[in-house]
């Protein structure tokens, strides 16, 4: 299993939460399995998300669909995310 950590700002955490549950069975059919959303004690425009997957190369091919690209632009993600992937020990 990968874990797949995502940290961005967004405009509005509102507008961002709606299409992130909106995109939820698409996400599911991109191969995420589970995964939880986090928001910055300090700022609540501050995101971090993490999903898991089966394979490095299903997280890989998450991240670089064009359908996430749309999605995260019309949720208000600010700038470039920062994306790391582990190994859950």
């Amino acid at each position: 299993m990968i874990r797949m950590f995502v940290r961005h700002q967004v405009t509005d955490f509102t507008t961002w939460k709606k299409a992130y549950d909106d995109f939820d069975d698409e996400r599911t059919g991109m191969g995420v399995a589970r995964g939880a959303v986090f928001q910055s004690a300090t700022d609540s425009n501050d995101i971090t998300v993490w999903h898991d997957f089966e394979t490095l190369d299903a997280a890989q091919s998450f991240v670089e669909s064009d359908r996430l690209r749309e999605v995260m632009a019309s949720a208000g993600v600010a700038g470039e995310p920062q994306i790391w992937f582990t190994n859950p020990l």
